[in-house]
């Protein structure tokens, strides 16, 4: 009799956990007063990670043209990344414009690191 009460108390308590997640609505929607400059940090880092992952398939399928040419992605790759963790500061803080020079320069050292990954050896 006992076992049967705890079972659909939790039944209950599990029917009205999920009902109540049906009416919640985006955990971080309305409470980033910045949410576009968020999404364009988002968008950044997600940039940054597809950059790494060209630059790995290329390092170890070896086809990176040169190893100085390996150091100069390396080091766009990891800028790019210092300079979204300055975005999403700066997204903190409400810099607008600065978020989108951070994000402007995070383009170019991803778009250079891309540029360079796909240089072949000759």
């Amino acid at each position: 009799m006992i076992h049967n009460r705890i079972l659909y108390l939790g039944i209950v308590l599990i029917a009205l956990l999920g009902a109540s997640s049906l009416y919640a609505g985006p955990i971080d929607s309305p409470g980033h007063a910045h949410q576009d400059k968020a999404q364009l940090v988002h968008a950044a880092n997600h940039d940054v990670d597809q950059a790494w992952e060209i630059y790995h398939r290329a390092a170890l399928g070896g086809t990176v043209a040169s190893p100085a040419l390996q150091a100069e992605i390396e080091q766009h790759l990891h800028e790019a990344r210092t300079l979204v963790t300055q975005a999403q500061e700066a997204a903190d803080r409400g810099d607008d414009r600065q978020v989108e020079e951070l994000c402007k320069q995070v383009r170019l050292h991803t778009t250079l690191a891309i540029e360079g990954s796909k240089e072949r050896k000759k």
